[in-house]
């Protein structure tokens, strides 16, 4: 609990700060830390996906915000940060705690918070910046909805994890075109 209250903290004080230049190249250890979060949020299943199949949803995720063949780099940062910070609230909500092992819970929210912290080194206002940020706002609103509808089941956070978790994926594969991109553009 003591590392949710300085998570809190450490996040608060990181939005409040400016963002560095788009000069930067995301380390590969960024694409490491995402995997290992992808990989926690398999650990957190507690039950059988298919004992949920009642509860599926599609949560209408915004495909065009993750084309990394089309988003410019600064709006790739921009929806990515989104993601994260739209996961962390989702999993730091109080009926989220009761849902999951708590050791697991802050290991991911301790790596989503690393994961921010080298996406802040990247930031920069770009035009549609906030139009792409806007569409996972309103993807996750979406999410937070179906789990008050279903009354935060066990089911209804089984199905969550799961679309969370393919999040991650689509984040990780972003992350590696955008690396491709950027070792692209250094070579002869």
């Amino acid at each position: 609990m003591a590392l949710l209250v300085s998570l809190l903290a450490a996040l608060a004080v990181l939005s409040c700060c400016p963002g560095g230049s788009l000069a930067c190249d995301l380390p590969q250890s960024h694409v490491a830390l995402s995997r290992s979060n992808f990989a926690l949020l398999g650990e957190m299943r507690r039950i059988s996906p298919f004992l949920c199949l009642k509860d599926r949803k599609d949560f209408s995720f915004p495909w065009e915000v993750l084309d990394g063949s089309l988003l410019p780099k600064a709006q790739a940062v921009s929806v990515q940060r989104e993601m994260l910070w739209e996961t962390i609230h989702l999993f730091l909500s109080e009926d989220s705690s009761a849902a999951w092992n708590a050791t697991l819970l802050d290991r991911l929210l301790s790596g989503i918070y690393r994961q921010l912290q080298a996406l802040d080194a990247c930031s920069v206002e770009e035009v549609g910046e906030e139009e792409s940020a806007l569409a996972v706002k309103n993807y996750f609103q979406g999410i937070h909805l179906y789990l008050q509808e279903k009354k935060y089941s066990d089911c209804a956070w089984e199905v969550v994890r799961v679309e969370i978790r393919r999040c991650f994926s689509l984040s990780t594969t972003l992350q590696e075109r955008l690396s491709a991109k950027n070792g692209d553009l250094g070579s002869p």
